[in-house]
């Protein structure tokens, strides 16, 4: 299963960004399946299935850290490629934040803020629907934002995002060193497939609660959005912190890449419940002679 999960996901996992082109991914790739929706669909509850066992051994060592990031235009599926892959995952082990609209007290604060405090413990998969990278994205298309920020006037200058890029790397590398395994998703769409579904969350009564004019505004500016992935995922993919472009106009396809990368990279570390020592070992001998003489306690009741 390891090599078929690695070699799904290699074409996708950007590690070195210096000659990312976005324009290189097709949106309606679907990596040659064939027979494709019925196979997908074997291959996801297999990845999930791997996914929860791998999940449980990461819990219980207590040791690594899981930060999954997602970000993507409006109606690319997000929420559904989180729901359908994290499904059979124990949700005491799991830990998701959805980044909307600064706060006021979000504001007061450094634009990296918000999202530290929320980082996963360690043994717990965190996950950001957003993320920090929403400040060199939306930000960068409505500029007008950075005023919101409160930054002194001095520092607003034409290098502001080459330098957030590099506060963020520098962020995940240290996260990095401290345990913390990170996987950056964008979720690639294209512009026709994203107003299809905005149109279906017009023409159908339970989807209309999703739908926003804002989409439609923000559809307006699709290359400078485009424009602004393409350079952060240039300047801020790693080893340590990869992207993974996932081609998602098809969502059976998106959600099978997604499961497969985040499988890929804990099967990397190697995981194993803990062992145990010489003290646990004779206290778990105790514990069998005290659960054994608690149950002939109600064996002889029974009798009774």
């Amino acid at each position: 299963m390891s090599k078929r999960i690695h070699k799904l996901v290699g074409p996708y996992l950007v590690t070195d960004g210096a000659k990312f082109k976005l324009r290189d991914v097709d949106p309606d790739d679907d990596g040659g399946i064939a027979d494709a929706k019925t196979l997908a669909k074997s291959l996801l509850e297999e990845s999930v299935s791997r996914l929860s066992a791998l999940q449980e051994k990461l819990y219980a060592q207590d040791c690594w850290g899981v930060l999954l990031i997602f970000q993507a235009m409006d109606a690319a599926g997000k929420d559904g490629a989180i729901k359908h892959v994290m499904s059979g995952v124990n949700p005491q082990g799991v830990q998701v934040y959805s980044f909307k609209q600064p706060s006021s007290e979000e504001l007061d604060h450094d634009f990296l803020w918000r999202c530290l405090v929320k980082l996963p413990e360690r043994g717990r998969i965190g996950i950001f629907n957003r993320s920090y990278y929403e400040d060199v994205l939306v930000v960068r298309v409505h500029d007008e934002l950075l005023q919101q920020n409160k930054i002194p006037k001095p520092l607003l200058t034409k290098h502001i995002w080459k330098e957030r890029y590099q506060d963020i790397s520098g962020l995940e590398r240290y996260l990095a060193r401290n345990g913390y395994v990170i996987r950056k998703f964008f979720l690639h769409i294209s512009p026709e497939e994203q107003l299809q579904r905005l149109r279906k969350r017009l023409e159908q009564p339970e989807k209309n609660w999703k739908f926003s004019t804002g989409d439609v505004r923000e559809h307006l500016r699709w290359e400078d959005y485009m424009d602004a992935y393409e350079d952060a995922i240039q300047h801020t993919a790693a080893p340590e912190a990869p992207w993974v472009v996932v081609p998602a106009n098809r969502k059976w396809f998106a959600r099978l890449v997604v499961a497969s990368a985040i499988v890929d990279a804990l099967e990397e570390l190697n995981l194993e419940f803990p062992t145990l020592g010489p003290a646990q070992r004779r206290e778990l001998q105790k514990g069998r002679v005290m659960l054994k003489t608690a149950m002939a306690r109600y064996e002889k009741k029974g009798r009774k």
